[in-house]
């Protein structure tokens, strides 16, 4: 007889995650950190009611690449070209420091330094996860404090933004030389002709939305277009170029995102379509996986030093480039606080190193813990550095 078990799992998880991120969201907190709780709490970790199937796991990465998309096409490019040189330096300080910081902690403690290539891309990966940003946190907490408009404010969305892509770009890097193809010239090969790929694609899409926008940009038809669009290009990067499919899916919802009349439209469609049913089984997955009982106390210390440096690396590296271009201290250090959130996309990337066998899935629960503690730290810190040093130009 047929098994309909995955429908209950189905429905677990959507209650779980919903009532839990209502509960986390009432504390300031983002729904994210809810639905973690959830898997967590419903997992092998917590009642063990919930275990993984291939259902799930299918379910999870297609949550997975449409969060990616809707990612990509609320890219404010507008908003990128008027601060332009400072967000570009804070972001890439802000991407390389995490990187290094967090990759090199992964080094110390789980490759036995043996420098080795093999062990450089596992501690890369790591690093590349705390690479990312969620500034959700911090557009609640400055915009209570009346600061989100100020120079200060907007540099740090920018960096946001470009820190993203950038992070994107790494990843699809990581990813290419984790496929298995040892010879670097032939993995930058695919890269470069993934990108010329994505030109070509998006000149030709771009223009084709931006015809059928004209008219039918309230058709439902135009966000089906959409889904299949993202869907293929998460398919071509992932199998033709041997680069991530949620890179494939962030570029194409970047292709989309200049298409002014159906950007909205597409993206409050996939908002509604991912939250109901992907997103929370993708959260939810990560917090199963998250198995709390295998923690040791060698990796209960990494978990706490990772926090640290995941904190700090941040503040660092975005700090240190707000200096560079010309800001005070004071705005440098907000910046660099603001920048230290993350969510979604350090999931995602954990995922993704966790299914390329990049990333051991015994560390998620301490990569967990420093994603959950950065969105805790931020808003607390940022309130703290804010009122205690003068007005914010």
């Amino acid at each position: 007889m047929e098994s309909y078990t995955y429908l209950l799992l189905l429905a677990i998880i959507l209650l779980s995650t919903k009532v839990l991120g209502l509960l986390t969201e009432r504390v300031h907190l983002p729904q994210v950190v809810g639905a973690l709780l959830a898997g967590i709490i419903m997992g092998p970790s917590g009642f063990g009611v919930l275990q993984s199937t291939d259902f799930l796991v299918k379910a999870a990465e297609i949550g997975v690449i449409m969060l990616m998309f809707t990612a990509g096409i609320d890219t404010d490019m507008q908003e990128l070209k008027e601060t332009g040189l400072q967000a570009s330096v804070i972001a890439v300080l802000g991407v390389f420091v995490p990187l290094a910081l967090c990759g090199g902690l992964s080094f110390l403690f789980f490759c036995g330094g043996e420098l080795t290539p093999y062990n450089l891309l596992k501690s890369a990966f790591l690093g590349s996860v705390f690479s990312a940003t969620s500034v959700s946190i911090t557009v609640e907490t400055l915009n209570e404090m009346g600061k989100l408009k100020t120079k200060t404010g907007t540099t740090l969305l920018s960096a946001a933004l470009i820190d993203d892509i950038i992070g994107i770009v790494v990843l699809s890097i990581l990813s290419a030389f984790s496929s298995g193809d040892s010879d670097p010239i032939q993995v930058l090969i695919h890269i470069l002709l993934f990108f010329v790929f994505v030109l070509v694609v998006g000149l030709v899409v771009r223009r084709l939305f931006s015809y059928i926008a004209e008219e039918h940009w309230h058709n439902r038809r135009v966000a089906v277009w959409a889904l299949a669009f993202c869907l293929l290009m998460a398919y071509c990067a992932e199998t033709w170029f041997g680069v991530a499919d949620i890179t494939g899916a962030y570029f194409a919802g970047l292709i989309l995102c200049n298409v002014t009349k159906a950007r909205r439209f597409v993206a409050k469609k996939f908002t509604v379509t991912s939250y109901m049913v992907f997103t929370p089984v993708f959260f939810a997955s990560v917090g199963m996986k998250t198995n709390l009982r295998s923690m040791t106390t060698e990796l209960l210390v990494f978990a706490l030093l990772l926090v640290v440096a995941a904190v700090m690396s941040k503040m660092i590296g975005c700090g240190l480039g707000g200096l560079v271009c010309g800001l005070s201290r004071h705005q440098s250090l907000v910046v660099g606080i603001g920048m230290v959130a993350r969510s979604e996309v350090a999931l995602m990337v954990a995922q993704r190193g966790i299914n390329a066998g990049m990333i051991d899935p015994a560390i998620l629960p301490a990569i967990v813990l420093s994603v959950i503690s950065s969105a805790l730290l931020t808003p607390v810190l940022l309130k703290m550095a804010i009122s205690r040093g003068p007005d914010l130009a």
